[in-house]
């Protein structure tokens, strides 16, 4: 059998990388993967490679368009793709510091946390804020009038978050509340 034929789930030998499994294909290459040497595309034009086992011979059943399950894959990739693109960082005079919180009492103990773990978690939250920001955009039964009304309630959230923006280490990573209006 030619290499021109091999499909998904054939067994293959390769002089270099040893025996490995066809997981994907285009006219051109053959992605493998082999045991000892991970993710490899091969040109199917590559005369070393040879064919131990043909891949399994699988029918697909001809599938119904689900168009909730459309809607609910794109909306998680519109998710995934406005959230943080890059790490946010936490600006380095910070690091390794502790956050200290004194109660007015006298006799009651103090709180210490770090930074570090402080920061994580108001970061989180504005990560959870533009998600429901995102989810109200996109709620199918909100009015506009819903929709912007919530809006303003998280452009406060933002807002009262302004006071951490010392913590960030790039200005573009900062809260922004309200502007003037």
């Amino acid at each position: 059998m030619e290499i021109e034929h091999i499909s998904l789930g054939a067994r293959v030998n390769h002089p270099a990388f040893g025996v490995g499994v066809v997981y994907a294909e285009d006219q051109r290459t053959l992605s493998i993967f082999f045991r000892e040497h991970g993710e490899q595309t091969i040109a199917r034009s590559f005369e070393g490679l040879h064919l131990i086992a043909p891949g399994p011979v699988v029918e697909v059943p001809e599938a119904r368009l689900d168009m909730d399950a459309v809607k609910q894959g794109l909306e998680e990739v519109l998710l995934e793709i406005t959230g943080p693109q890059r790490p946010i960082a936490l600006a380095r005079k910070w690091e390794r510091g502790t956050m200290v919180m004194k109660p007015a009492t006298a006799g009651l103990q103090s709180k210490e946390v770090p930074i570090e773990t402080f920061f994580h978690k108001i970061t989180m939250v504005r990560d959870r804020l533009r998600v429901m920001e995102q989810k109200i955009n996109a709620h199918p039964v909100l009015s506009e009038t819903d929709k912007a009304e919530l809006q303003q309630y998280i452009t406060r959230c933002y807002g009262s978050f302004t006071s951490f923006n010392v913590l960030f280490d790039d200005k573009d990573d900062e809260f922004v509340g309200q502007k003037g209006e």
